[in-house]
């Protein structure tokens, strides 16, 4: 019992992947299709640990999805008017951490609860995309080195895989090595005992909100590059999957606390499920069912670990 509540949820992550191979070990068994995996995984991944980073100081990012549809339309629309791809990243990312930046201050420095904070400028965000966008999906004007960075491999990996492995370690290291990072886990774990001891909270949270913004842009641009377009609504599938990576990954330690290697446990088990169940052959409704179940399954075994504890 004791190793269930420690390792469940790797043990089911290696649990779901013996029973897709051993239901079809041509296709999902392959070495091609559990590279492919990670490619599938990649953007929602990098979403799921900006949102992370929010859900380390106790609170959530309910405008990420909005984020990643904007960042999309608006990189397209900067090509459109012949900026360079580098400008356009730069315009991209900084806009989206100004984003990330008002979200913060409405939780940190105007007590807004981030429910309510980010789901309204998410919106406002929202309308802001299809203003610009006139509701259409735009794709003249992308250069194809901008479509490179979404598509392709590179030393034997999808180029999206790449980008997952650099700001998974990035963020991983941010977190775990640096006293930034230290201090996002105190404000999580007790804001007015860190407010007492002289950390800034306000400042880190806000920086926290920032980051899990810039990181959704980063994935709306990617997605952009990957598809060589962009729709106002093209981010819409990033958010619930998004939290559910971070969610699972919290149950895959016994700390309980949200942390990059759990969000990568995470964002693997739901790409894992998507990816086994369409090559069975199971309707998309069913995926869903199932997915869902298995985000309930492993909230329930982590509940019973802290009651057994």
């Amino acid at each position: 019992m004791t190793l269930l509540r420690r390792y469940g949820t790797l043990l089911a992550l290696a649990l779901i992947i013996a029973v897709f191979a051993v239901a079809s070990p041509g296709a999902f068994g392959s070495m091609a299709n559990l590279v492919n995996i990670t490619q599938q995984m990649s953007l929602l991944a990098i979403v799921a640990i900006g949102a992370t980073l929010v859900m380390v100081v106790g609170e959530f990012d309910l405008s990420v999805s909005a984020v990643v549809s904007f960042a999309g339309i608006a990189a397209v629309s900067l090509f459109g008017a012949g900026f360079s791809i580098a400008s356009v990243f730069a315009l991209v990312l900084v806009t989206a951490l100004a984003m990330g930046t008002v979200s913060g201050l409405l939780v940190a420095r105007f007590a807004v609860p981030s429910f309510i904070a980010t789901l309204a400028f998410g919106t406002i965000i929202g309308g802001l995309t299809f203003w610009i966008s006139d509701g259409a999906t735009l794709f003249s004007g992308i250069p194809p080195a901008f479509r490179d960075l979404g598509r392709g491999a590179l030393f034997g990996l999808p180029v999206p895989t790449l980008w997952l492995i650099g700001t998974a370690a990035i963020v991983w290291l941010l977190l775990d090595a640096t006293e930034f990072g230290r201090r996002l886990y105190a404000i999580g774990g007790n804001r007015e005992a860190a407010r007492l001891v002289g950390l800034p909270v306000r400042r880190d949270m806000v920086i926290a909100f920032a980051l899990s913004a810039g990181l959704a842009a980063l994935a709306g641009l990617l997605l952009a590059a990957r598809l060589g377009s962009a729709h106002p609504t093209g981010g819409g599938g990033y958010l619930l999957s998004a939290y559910a990576a971070v969610f699972l990954g919290m149950t895959a330690f016994r700390e309980g606390e949200p942390s990059v290697p759990g969000t990568l446990v995470g964002a693997a088990i739901i790409a894992v499920v998507s990816n086994g169940l369409t090559i069975l052959g199971v309707p998309s409704f069913l995926q869903d069912l199932m997915t869902g179940a298995i985000i309930l399954a492993a909230v329930l075994v982590r509940q019973f670990g802290r009651a057994g504890d």
